[in-house]
């Protein structure tokens, strides 16, 4: 590998901005599959819930084999634009089509045709958004390599994720799914969905478009992979399975999955939850997207202050805090402790229980994120490879499990309470039995609970503390193997 020796500075502001600017697209195709797309196939297309589930995680599945392939293809890929540009360039426009073809699907077809149209328009979203997120997301461990400033920039690239995803929920109920006559319950209307998926479908594009020209002129600085010997196809799978089989990114990959499932099942169901369960108004739902940017913003500065010697470590500590504070509203129902539907102390509760829990788990996203930043350096020192793409690529393929397994799991609870197809003749909220909400709440919170405690006991395995990572450094930049990256 080809890179001038030194450390590289911090990444400027700019170069910040634009960086963490693309991950708008990410936030709003995670946010449309984590919140919108179970309900809209289930209660306004008709589609079966654990067939919804079914759809999407075939196209998970499909999805798992590329995104390691288009890792490692841009980690080794030579072009005048370098490694990563090409690919963020070539997936602008046909994501943004792709996405808006989601949210229209033929309303007159069999179920089976539904079924096809979702798994079908799933995948390209899918592959698409993998062809942009890995090699974009793997220009970080390029951009700065201090052990804490690599989370101060990866907390810009969640945050932008959760502002793109946050602002389209946010104009979606606040004006896309307003109520309207013929449809009391807003968030049921078909119509609605079709405009989201056509703005949508434009923010992802210009995001993308905006955060590949602002980082373009930095390509000259960025390391250039070595010519290889041939060797085909066994040579680059060989060459994944050394990469991967790394025992901390192991562990970490394990943490992730479990975690995005958990993650993904949370927000598919909390949708139900503020619709059947609280029964909120589609003005106040629409307010939860500005508590969750607070929450995202606070998990910034909480990671960043979190750093610390050992991640790892603040991390689960974070986690386990958050997951207490999210589950009590829930619990508290249960037992008969939180306040009843129509009090006025219910959604200034459900507000502040949301902001404060949500907060630290953002703040362990942030985590583990820099986390695997760590891993590119002492990779590069047993494999004399430099993987940021495979590595992230890896880890996309496991975000994209809150939207695939989660939704899947989701369904399946969905299914196991008994929830009907629709919610009464005249999709009324209150025409759901109140025993198939107190089965679907006892289903949901084990579930929910159990698969974010296993992804913190995983992540016990991870080994790279700030030591470790400034020990590889040092040798590193003695053998000039470390990129200079300009402050811009």
């Amino acid at each position: 590998m080809t890179s001038a020796g030194g450390l590289a500075p911090r990444a400027g502001p700019l170069t910040r901005l634009f960086y963490g600017f693309g991950s708008i697209a990410f936030g709003v195709k995670d946010n449309g599959f984590q919140t919108f797309l179970l309900l809209f196939y289930n209660q306004v297309v008709g589609l079966r819930p654990e067939l919804s589930g079914l759809a999407i995680l075939i196209a998970l599945a499909a999805d798992a084999v590329l995104d390691p392939i288009i890792g490692q293809f841009s980690d080794g890929l030579r072009t005048p634009w370098g490694r990563r540009h090409p690919l963020m360039y070539a997936t602008a426009l046909p994501l943004g089509a792709a996405y808006l073809l989601l949210w229209r699907p033929p309303f007159d077809a069999s179920e089976a045709g539904k079924f096809w149209y979702l798994v079908a328009t799933a995948i390209g979203v899918r592959s698409l958004i993998s062809l942009y997120e890995a090699p974009s997301s793997a220009l970080a461990p390029e951009l700065t390599v201090d052990y804490a400033e690599r989370t101060s920039l990866l907390g810009l690239r969640v945050f932008f994720a959760w502002l793109g995803g946050l602002a389209m929920y946010f104009l979606a109920f606040a004006v896309l799914l307003k109520p309207q006559a013929g449809h009391a319950v807003g968030q049921l209307n078909a119509e609605g969905y079709a405009r989201y998926g056509l703005i949508a479908g434009v923010v992802m594009t210009i995001s993308i478009l905006v955060s590949a020209l602002g980082t373009h002129r930095l390509i000259p600085t960025f390391s250039k992979p070595e010519k290889r010997p041939g060797g085909g196809l066994r040579r680059y799978v060989s060459e994944m399975a050394e990469t991967l089989r790394h025992g901390s990114f192991a562990v970490l990959l394990a943490s992730n999955l479990f975690s995005a499932m958990a993650t993904g099942v949370a927000f598919s169901m909390n949708l139900y939850f503020y619709t059947y369960v609280w029964r909120l108004s589609t003005a106040q739902i629409s307010i939860f997207a500005v508590v969750n940017l607070l929450a995202a913003g606070l998990g910034v500065m909480i990671a960043r202050a979190a750093s610390g010697e050992d991640k790892k470590r603040s991390a689960i500590v974070l986690f386990l805090a958050g997951l207490a504070i999210v589950s009590a509203p829930l619990v508290g129902r249960l037992s008969g402790v939180f306040p009843e539907n129509g009090s006025p102390w219910l959604f200034p509760l459900l507000v502040g229980f949301s902001l404060v829990g949500l907060s630290p788990m953002i703040a362990t996203s942030i985590l583990t994120n820099s986390m695997i930043a760590d891993l590119v350096e002492d990779s590069q020192l047993r494999t004399g490879r430099r993987s940021e793409g495979l590595f992230f690529a890896s880890s996309a393929f496991v975000s994209k499990a809150v939207s695939g397994f989660g939704v899947l799991i989701s369904g399946l609870i969905l299914a196991g309470a008994g929830f009907p197809a629709k919610a009464g003749t005249a999709l009324d909220p209150r025409a759901v039995d109140p025993e198939v909400l107190r089965r679907l709440i006892l289903l949901y919170l084990p579930v929910v609970s159990g698969l974010y405690v296993v992804a913190m006991v995983c992540l016990l395995g991870y080994r790279i503390d700030r030591r470790a990572h400034e020990a590889n450094l040092a040798r590193l930049a003695a053998s000039g193997q470390l990129p200079i990256i300009p402050e811009a």
